[in-house]
């Protein structure tokens, strides 16, 4: 995984001049009754790219090459080592019901997840805020308390789209129009969302097709079968046991993207038993990684290390050692946290992430053998990122990550983040995560280095596996380089790709 971006023919010639025209019907591993507009809500690959990327845009787009563009600014940039941010917003940029896009909009969006009340998963985004003016109609600048180099980098989260603000400054968030691509002409919380081209949409000659569907599918076979029989022409989440199958297809092409995400299983770290660090330790030594990459995900992964930082992002670093599958140092930690055996619940489902399940058992018998018992429980689909993820204690999760480590951590691990599903707090970590910021490259190297080390001594993410995005798409349907930090290519899939 040293790529920054796949093509999605591996192995095939290149795509003809992109032409418009068609239906694309996206079917994806999740969207469930608990979904909502409010984008402080959307936990993944429907509401990501259904909401994020079709209906909406962001101030910034990450690219497929990982680089930072503004999309809903024309232009961006910062003084005062970082702390200063000035955006510029694109002249005659409109919502979909003709409003035309103002500052007022900008930042009403931003608020809507930096409030002090506000709980949104972006939310530590805006750690470092201190105000958002509006210096005109179409300029907004940001004003932070410290240094964040990476700021318009973080800006483009799924969850920061620009949408309209209401007569009280505050977000309609019930009103289901943005800026993008696509105008969403009906959906229903569970049911597909439907879509038809924005006429006025400010990217040349984009989007492509004329009109473009999500319709969740978090069963797997069913996925699958949507594919084969033509009900949709795109899924994500491909089931890795069919892969050779559907590679014999010819209406059939797989789309394997090298990407940031991975796999874990995640443990809060102020809730017993895995409030005791040796319980962690045991636990992370009692897992056999190599058994798992080879049965469940049949080689198409990279083991992890339990440091959430993939290798193909600037400033990852080595974290040694490399955890084992050690039987005696399991035990070894058990005893040092005053126990001969334990049990544990494990809360995981075909949405947590590909192989989820499977994994789960075969690290329950792995566990075994190191005096850990390890109960099983299988969650429902629906709901599970609303119902079990951070509301249980010791859960399977699909991490897409970010590229920068700065977001990374300010997402996943910083102290009070609404992501930090496993409640880590660690002064020190903490500490370096604002230092960071201010520091020169090679200072931010070993900053960054020092506390990947203690995420992999201390942290409570037993991360099993990094993996590209390997999803099924028809033949009919063509695409350029695709992006691998989110899924969907970036969740633009609907913006980018067309018909073949």
């Amino acid at each position: 995984m040293t790529a920054a971006a796949a093509t999605p023919l591996l192995g095939r010639p290149a795509f003809a001049a992109p032409k418009r025209g068609g239906f694309m019907r996206i079917g994806t591993n999740d969207g469930s009754q608990t979904d909502t507009l409010d984008p402080t809500t959307w936990p993944g690959t429907f509401t990501g790219g259904a909401f994020g990327g079709s209906m909406c845009n962001n101030l910034t787009e990450i690219l497929p090459d990982r680089s930072v563009a503004g999309d809903v600014a024309e232009s961006f940039e910062s003084s005062d080592q970082s702390k200063r941010w000035v955006f510029k917003l694109r002249k005659g940029l409109t919502f979909h019901d003709g409003r035309s896009v103002a500052s007022k909009d900008v930042i009403a969006s931003m608020m809507h997840h930096a409030s002090p009340n506000a709980k949104s998963p972006a939310k530590a985004i805006f750690a470092l805020l201190d105000n958002i003016k509006a210096d005109d109609n179409s300029t907004v600048v940001f004003n932070l308390t410290g240094s964040s180099p990476d700021f318009p980098y973080m800006l483009s989260d799924y969850h920061l789209p620009i949408m309209p603000a209401k007569e009280d400054g505050t977000l309609d968030v019930s009103n289901p129009v943005g800026t993008g691509p696509f105008v969403l002409e009906h959906w229903e919380p569970g049911s597909p969302a439907k879509f038809k081209r924005n006429p006025n949409y400010h990217k040349d000659n984009k989007p492509y097709f004329d009109e473009v569907e999500f319709v969740p599918i978090p069963d797997v076979v069913a996925r699958t079968n949507a594919l084969l029989t033509g009900e949709v022409q795109f899924i994500n989440n491909c089931d890795i046991k069919t892969l050779a199958m559907l590679r014999r297809n010819r209406d059939i092409r797989i789309s394997s993207t090298p990407s940031t995400r991975h796999f874990s299983f995640d443990m809060n770290t102020q809730a017993a038993p895995f409030d005791n660090p040796h319980v962690r330790l045991a636990l992370k030594y009692a897992i056999d990684r190599d058994e798992i990459r080879e049965k469940v995900f049949f080689g198409n992964a990279e083991i992890g290390n339990d440091n959430n930082v993939a290798q193909t992002l600037k400033f990852w670093a080595a974290t040694p050692p490399q955890y084992e599958y050690d039987v005696d140092k399991a035990r070894d930690h058990l005893k040092q946290a005053g126990l001969a055996s334990v049990s544990v619940d494990l809360s995981v489902s075909d949405a947590a992430f590909p192989g989820a399940v499977a994994a789960a058992q075969l690290f329950k018998e792995q566990a075994a053998r190191a005096g850990i018992t390890i109960n099983v429980v299988r969650e429902p689909d629906d709901g599970y990122w609303s119902k079990v993820w951070r509301q249980k204690s010791f859960t399977g999760v699909d991490w897409y990550g970010r590229p920068t480590v700065d977001w990374l951590f300010s997402t996943t691990l910083a102290k009070d983040a609404a992501w930090n599903d496993t409640k880590f707090n660690n002064d020190r970590f903490n500490q370096l995560l604002v230092q960071a910021r201010s520091e020169t490259e090679a200072h931010r190297a070993d900053i960054y280095r020092e506390m990947q080390q203690i995420l992999h001594d201390e942290g409570g993410m037993l991360v099993v596996a990094f993996a590209n995005y390997i999803d099924g798409v028809s033949a009919k349907v063509a695409s350029g380089t695709v992006g691998g930090v989110y899924p969907l290519d970036n969740f633009k899939l609907s913006e980018r790709w067309w018909m073949a």
